[in-house]
C-alpha cells in the first residue's frame, strides 16, 4: 500500500548504526498520501506521493 501510483516509490531499507556501533536493521517509508486524482476525466482516489502532488505530475480532482 505504501507505494505512489504515479512513480512507483516506495519504502527502502537499510541498516541504523548507533553511536556504539551497533547494527540493527531500519526502514524508511514514502511520504504517501491518499487523493482524489482527474484520470481521463474521472475523479479516481489514488495513493500518491508528495513530491508527485508538488511537481504537478498528478492533478487532484
Amino acid at each position: 500500500m505504501a507505494k505512489c501510483a504515479i512513480c512507483e516509490k516506495a519504502a527502502h531499507f537499510g541498516i541504523k548504526v548507533s553511536h556504539s556501533h551497533r547494527r540493527s536493521n531500519k526502514m524508511w517509508k514514502a511520504n504517501i498520501k491518499s487523493v482524489r486524482v482527474k484520470v481521463n476525466g474521472a475523479n479516481k482516489r489514488m495513493y500518491v506521493c508528495t513530491s508527485c502532488l508538488r511537481s504537478g505530475k498528478v492533478e487532484r480532482a
